[in-house]
């Protein structure tokens, strides 16, 4: 498996500069890390006593990098899961939060495990996660993966105004979709066809 380092960089990449979106719910962005984010974790990246835009702006990529290490990664305890998973929980923890690890723990329940889906990772998720790894885990990452792409076209489904994250202005696939589909298998990356008919029904 690839460095976790690298993983990070990698978010940092996707991710982008400064971004100030009204329609995306997580407000000012840098590098995938809100303003919000920077708040709660107490990281005053320019040192003047406040936390505000000003830090964002002075945000550097090697900060995002450590910052989606130390409390998206380390905290969140996803690096106890099995390895198959950790990049693409990881991913999904920078991106939606908690949701990753409650995304997981039903995909477990349904596997015939019996999870509270609380979005922590505790030792019953670890164990779980290992057990359903141990049987096949890469089909346990495609599942996932699918499951996240699920999450992102709901997410859709639910909020116009998200829509324009899972299919671009010509009608292919969005951001969100291609985000997941990085990781799974491209014997179940969805075709054209397949995308068209899932979002026929948005406006």
């Amino acid at each position: 498996m690839r460095h976790i380092k690298d993983i990070a960089e990698d978010i940092v990449a996707r991710e982008g500069g400064y971004v100030n979106d009204p329609d995306d719910p997580g407000g000012a962005t840098k590098y995938g890390v809100t303003l919000h984010s920077l708040q709660a974790l107490a990281q005053d990246i320019n040192g003047d006593g406040q936390i505000d835009l000003t830090d964002l702006h002075a945000l550097r990529k090697e900060d995002a990098a450590q910052i989606f290490l130390q409390h998206y990664f380390f905290h969140p305890q996803i690096d106890h899961l099995p390895k198959s998973l950790q990049a693409t929980v990881f991913d999904m923890q920078v991106n939606a939060g908690r949701n990753a690890v409650k995304i997981l723990q039903r995909l477990l329940n349904q596997m015939g495990h019996t999870l509270a889906v609380d979005g922590a990772i505790g030792a019953q998720t670890v164990a779980a996660a290992q057990r359903a790894a141990e049987v096949d885990a890469e089909a346990l990452t495609d599942a996932y993966g699918i499951a996240r792409r699920i999450y992102y076209f709901r997410l859709a489904d639910r909020r116009p105004a998200s829509r324009k994250f899972a299919r671009t202005r010509d009608g292919g696939k969005g951001g969100w979709i291609k985000r997941a589909e990085e990781f799974i298998s491209k014997a179940y990356h969805l075709t054209p066809t397949e995308f068209q008919q899932r979002v026929a029904h948005w406006s």
